[in-house]
């Protein structure tokens, strides 16, 4: 970056430099997000999940359930909100169907109040 804005610089009047502007503008961005990762790096924690229930769903748990609404069954693992990406089937445990989730035993029916509306799942097996 700091290359970019050398280079930049050294193409002449700075006042009408669109090369320079737009290497500074991405400097900015640059910076924001390392502070938010340095902000999310400050609070992470390592979790040993060998020290958590094994009968109830929990963070990083992989729970089979069944949607009681049409029948079909997901398998979801249960993370952060930085992590949750739903085409892998992980969803943040701080998300309407995460919450329903967490604390539930197997065999559990659950209710997970959603946008369009409230759905009901069946814990069919938790890792």
């Amino acid at each position: 970056m700091a290359e970019r804005i050398a280079e930049a610089r050294s193409h002449g009047d700075l006042s009408e430099n669109a090369e320079y502007d737009a290497a500074k503008e991405e400097q900015g961005l640059l910076e924001l997000k390392i502070s938010k990762l340095e902000e999310l790096l400050s609070k992470a924690q390592i979790i040993d999940t060998n020290s958590m229930p094994k009968d109830k769903v929990h963070i990083l748990s992989v729970v089979k359930v069944k949607n009681l609404n049409n029948k079909k069954e997901f398998t979801y693992k249960l993370v952060s909100a930085e992590e949750a990406d739903l085409q892998k089937m992980k969803i943040a445990y701080t998300s309407p169907v995460g919450k329903a989730l967490m604390g539930a035993k197997l065999g559990d029916i659950v209710t997970a109040n959603v946008p369009a509306g409230k759905i009901k799942f069946e814990i069919l097996s938790i890792e």
